[in-house]
């Protein structure tokens, strides 16, 4: 696990290659093996490989969502907001552990932030995304994992630029 944490790097950049049927069923899998608070597993899953369906998400905000147009598979990590008051930190373990499942598979990810992010009109992300896809209103969208084959191979941070001043002992601040 902790090799897997040494290399991942968000990348933004993939190559053409699709998604193999087997590596899509370990991310399927991966996302459904999810932890989520008490068992309620309140998340879902939209899987996108359509190449203007990802095009059109990749205009699902101002800033950040761009790349996502050069993915060749898309994650839209959901959930139901009345399933669960931890919605958002079930949403949010899903998807790293979809970017942890991608790193060893050799895939590139990157999340797309779209709860509580803005369009450049002015309007929701999420709402944006959620007419696209059509997804039923009580579904939350918290973010989409943009993953493929890495154009790219930025090396991991080393133990070097770690900021260790995040780390207390026994006391904030000790």
């Amino acid at each position: 696990m902790i090799e897997l944490l040494r290399k991942r790097r968000s990348v933004r950049r993939f190559t053409a290659d699709p998604v193999s049927a087997e590596h899509r069923a370990v991310l399927e899998e991966a996302a459904l093996r999810s932890p989520s608070s008490r068992g309620l597993d309140p998340w879902q899953f939209v899987w996108v490989d359509d190449p203007e369906l990802i095009g059109r998400l990749a205009k699902a905000k101002h800033h950040g969502a761009a790349f996502l147009g050069g993915a060749t598979l898309a994650a839209v990590v959901c959930a139901d907001e009345s399933r669960s008051d931890t919605w958002v930190e079930d949403a949010s373990i899903a998807s790293i552990l979809l970017q942890l499942a991608a790193q060893s598979l050799g895939l590139g990810s990157c999340w797309v932030q779209i709860r509580l992010r803005q369009r450049a009109d002015g309007g929701s992300a999420e709402d944006y995304v959620r007419d696209q896809l059509g997804i039923p209103g009580g579904m939350r969208v918290e973010s989409i994992i943009a993953l493929g084959h890495p154009a790219e191979d930025p090396p991991g941070h080393g133990i070097g630029s770690l900021d260790r001043s995040k780390l207390h002992y026994n006391r904030f601040g000790a």
